[in-house]
């Protein structure tokens, strides 16, 4: 058993036997970790508002070597992020986020995606709420970006053929990304991704915040869903994703 000192965000609590916690938290040095917090739920001595949902701060976990169950042994909080907590779209929004986290990234070190969680949930609570659904889908894109699932936008995902900028395109999940006029044809199944959507969509993953009608986020929902079912490790649903999609609170 070895004990590491890691930043944690909580993505998941669930009570456990009378006075403990499980957490699925997201850490830095190690990857997404399901840990036990016990006596959490008697005593906030140890863990204060550390076991909370999207909370942030350092852990220090006792990891057990071949166990999939690991030990909190402390967890001092550094940001709460209560925006989250105070408005249902900006919740839902980052329980999305979290559920997705939870299915691709696994218990290996992988600081990058870690700081893109964060900076993500960070963007999520500070959302104005008519933002709110724009700047999410920017935060999954990026996030599908930096764990390997990045779409090829420009070039065709099969015979790597230059799809003109201003061209619409035919769109495979399958494949990961446009496909030219050909490669279409073939393909079993794509959608059709206009001009302007391909260019929001890179424009997400650059980092930068285009601005999209609520209709038009409806359908990048919609996309988006379809890319990860597609690409995600099992075929459970993303339960939190379609309340988020629905958005009928």
């Amino acid at each position: 058993m070895s004990l590491i000192t890691t930043d944690a965000i909580v993505l998941h609590v669930v009570p456990y036997l009378e006075s403990s916690r499980i957490l699925r938290l997201a850490t830095r040095e190690a990857g997404v970790l399901s840990v036990v917090a016990r006596g959490a739920r008697s005593s906030k001595k140890r863990f204060g508002s550390g076991v909370d949902l999207f909370a942030e701060g350092q852990a220090q976990i006792h990891v057990k070597p071949g166990r999939d169950l690991h030990a909190l042994n402390a967890f001092d909080v550094t940001r709460s992020r209560v925006g989250l907590a105070a408005d249902l779209g900006r919740f839902t929004a980052a329980s999305a986020l979290v559920e997705c986290v939870m299915r691709v990234v696994h218990d290996e070190a992988a600081p990058r995606v870690y700081h893109g969680v964060a900076a993500g949930l960070d963007t999520i609570a500070e959302a104005a709420e008519g933002d709110t659904v724009a700047l999410t889908l920017g935060v999954f894109w990026r996030l599908v970006s930096e764990v390997g699932f990045m779409p090829s936008l420009d070039r065709c995902a099969e015979c790597q053929a230059e799809i003109p900028v201003d061209a619409d395109a035919r769109f495979s999940h399958v494949a990961g990304g446009v496909l030219c006029p050909l490669c279409a044809k073939m393909a079993a199944a794509s959608r059709r991704l206009p001009a302007a959507a391909r260019s929001v969509i890179a424009a997400w993953i650059r980092g930068d915040q285009p601005n999209v009608e609520p209709a038009d986020c409806r359908a990048h929902q919609r996309l988006l869903r379809e890319f990860l079912t597609q690409h995600l490790p099992d075929s459970r649903d993303l339960r939190a994703f379609g309340v988020w999609e629905q958005g009928r609170w």
